[in-house]
C-alpha cells in the first residue's frame, strides 16, 4: 500500500512538471501622470486647504501666500501716479490757456486781413499778429514736450502697478488639474520661496499600465488594440479591459527590477496601456497583460 501511494505521488509530480505553465504576455506596473505644483511667489503661507489622498477639482484655490508687502507697494505706486496726474493737469491747463489765446489771435488775424483788403489795415499789423501766433505755437509745443515726459512717467508707473498685480495674483495657488493629492510638502505659516514644491497631484481616474514585451510579440500588437489587464485580488485575479496607447520604437534591455537574471540580457519594448480606474488601481501596483484569455 505504501509503495502504491509513492508511485501515485511520483506520477502526479511528473505529470504536473510536464505541463506547460501558462504565462502572461507582459508584466509591469501601473502609473499615472504626476504633476508637482510649485510656488510662484515668495512669502508666508496664510491659508492651505489641502489633505493627502483627497480628490480636488481643477481651478480650486488651494493656498494663499501673504500679500501685505505687495499691497503696500502697490498703494505707494498709486499715490505717486496720483501726484503725477495732478502735475499733468496743471500742464494741460496751461495748454488750454494758450490755445484760447491762439484762437483770439487767429480771429484778430482775419480782421487785419480784411482791413488790408479794404486798404485800411497795414502789413505791420498782420506781421504782429502772425508773430504772436508763432510765439503761442512754440509755447504750446514746449509744454506738450514737458507733458510727454509726465505721460511717460505715468505709463512707467502703470507698468509697475500691473507687475505688482501679477505678483499678487501668483500668491493665490490654484489647482491646475482634476486629480488626487499624492504628497503635501508644506504646512500653514511656513515661509516659502519661488519654485518651492507645494504638493504633488495625479489624475487617478485613468491609469497607465507600463509593461515590456519581446520582439516576436510586436507583430500581434498595435495602438488602440484592447487587451486584458490583471491584478491580484483576494479571490484570485481581477480583470480590466485596457487599450494600448503607446509602444516604444526602440528596444531596451529588460529592467532588472522585474525580471530574472537570465532574462535581463533580452531586448524588450516598453508598452503603455490606458485603463479606467475603478478605485482599486494604485500607482506602482504590479499587474499582468494578457492579449487573450
Amino acid at each position: 500500500m505504501k509503495k502504491l501511494a509513492l508511485l501515485l505521488l511520483a506520477t502526479f509530480v511528473f505529470t504536473s512538471c510536464d505541463k506547460e505553465v501558462i504565462k502572461a504576455d507582459a508584466y509591469g506596473n501601473f502609473e499615472a501622470t504626476e504633476i508637482t505644483v510649485s510656488a510662484e511667489s515668495n512669502g508666508k503661507i496664510i491659508q492651505l486647504d489641502l489633505t493627502e489622498g483627497e480628490s480636488i477639482s481643477k481651478g480650486k484655490t488651494i493656498a494663499q501666500i501673504d500679500t501685505i508687502q505687495l499691497q503696500l507697494k502697490k498703494e505707494q505706486l498709486e499715490v505717486a501716479k496720483s501726484i503725477i496726474y495732478t502735475k499733468s493737469k496743471g500742464v494741460l491747463s496751461q495748454i488750454s490757456v494758450l490755445k484760447a489765446q491762439k484762437e483770439t489771435a487767429n480771429t484778430n488775424k482775419k480782421r487785419v486781413e480784411a482791413l488790408i483788403a479794404d486798404n485800411v489795415g497795414t502789413q505791420k499789423q498782420l506781421d504782429d499778429v502772425n508773430g504772436k501766433i508763432s510765439v503761442i505755437n512754440r509755447q504750446i509745443r514746449s509744454i506738450e514736450i514737458q507733458n510727454a515726459g509726465v505721460v511717460n512717467e505715468v505709463k512707467k508707473l502703470d507698468a509697475q502697478i500691473k507687475e505688482i498685480e501679477y505678483q499678487i495674483s501668483k500668491c493665490k495657488i490654484t489647482n491646475p488639474v482634476d486629480g488626487t493629492v499624492l504628497i503635501k510638502y508644506v504646512e500653514p505659516n511656513e515661509i516659502i520661496g519661488f519654485g518651492r514644491p507645494l504638493y504633488k497631484i495625479a489624475d487617478m481616474s485613468e491609469m497607465l499600465f507600463k509593461g515590456y514585451i519581446s520582439e516576436p510579440q510586436l507583430a500581434n500588437l498595435k495602438i488602440g488594440q484592447e487587451v486584458t489587464l490583471k491584478i491580484d485580488a483576494p479571490d484570485g485575479m481581477k480583470e480590466y479591459t485596457g487599450k494600448i496607447s503607446w509602444i516604444a520604437s526602440q528596444a531596451e534591455f529588460t529592467p532588472k527590477i522585474i525580471q530574472t537574471k537570465e532574462e535581463r540580457v533580452k531586448l524588450v519594448y516598453a508598452i503603455k496601456i490606458a485603463v479606467v480606474n475603478d478605485g482599486s488601481l494604485k500607482i506602482g501596483m504590479p499587474g499582468e497583460m494578457w492579449v487573450s484569455n
